[in-house]
């Protein structure tokens, strides 16, 4: 014989039972949209599976222009020559203000061509590949054509034959007119470029490199 239940009991199971059929029903939506969501994940545009991050690099991304591609393809060379300039303190130099800031330089542009080698790849752009040598506008005294303030072969030969005081001098003289020409490739870019990153980074060379030129004047005038 089967008991009729009160109108209210039945209503009250009836609410239950649709609870709990909704409750399963948004587990269910939610487990298949993070099934989703981690198996789309690596066909998303911008994701570079295994690379730890889910869009291109932050370094020089945004909007770029030519600007800003020319700006990297030739700091990385002019940085690089620096660099070298830099290196030939050791053993060489005197002076330790010369010193210091040779060892200044390196520290602070070996990152700097780091930097800009990973906006030419997150732009998809080529790096620098021609010797420093073979690259147009390498000539001290350059008309801007390519690279001011580059130093010619005979330069380096010069500044790598020198020891002591001869070395501090030439150093100074030839990083002074290096720097210039860094300084004028940076403040064209902050003019023409429309990278946020590399005008940020033109900027610091800008106030950096200034800053260096006026110490080694002052170098100059003491040696």
């Amino acid at each position: 014989m089967r008991v009729s239940l009160p109108t209210a009991v039945r209503r009250r199971r009836a609410l239950a039972t649709a609870g709990t059929v909704a409750a399963l029903a948004l587990a269910l939506t939610a487990c298949g949209s993070s099934d989703d969501t981690k198996s789309n994940g690596s066909s998303m545009p911008g994701m570079n599976h295994g690379s730890g991050s889910a869009s291109a690099p932050a370094a020089g991304g945004g909007a770029f222009n030519d600007a800003d591609v020319k700006f990297a393809q030739e700091m990385i060379p002019h940085h690089q020559q620096a660099i070298e300039m830099a290196k030939l303190a050791d053993g060489r130099a005197a002076d330790a203000e010369i010193k210091k800031l040779a060892t200044a330089i390196e520290q602070a542009q070996d990152p700097e061509i780091n930097t800009m080698k990973g906006w030419l790849k997150s732009w998809g752009k080529p790096l620098p590949e021609a010797p420093m040598g073979d690259m147009p506008g390498m000539d001290h005294g350059s008309d801007g054509a390519g690279m001011p303030g580059m130093m010619s072969d005979k330069d380096m030969g010069d500044l790598k034959a020198a020891k002591g005081k001869d070395f501090d001098k030439k150093f100074a003289q030839l990083m002074i007119a290096h720097h210039q020409g860094a300084v004028t490739m940076a403040e064209d870019e902050q003019k023409k470029g429309d990278n946020a990153e590399a005008k940020k980074l033109a900027e610091a060379v800008v106030t950096a490199q200034t800053a260096e030129i006026e110490q080694m004047n002052k170098i100059l005038g003491r040696l």
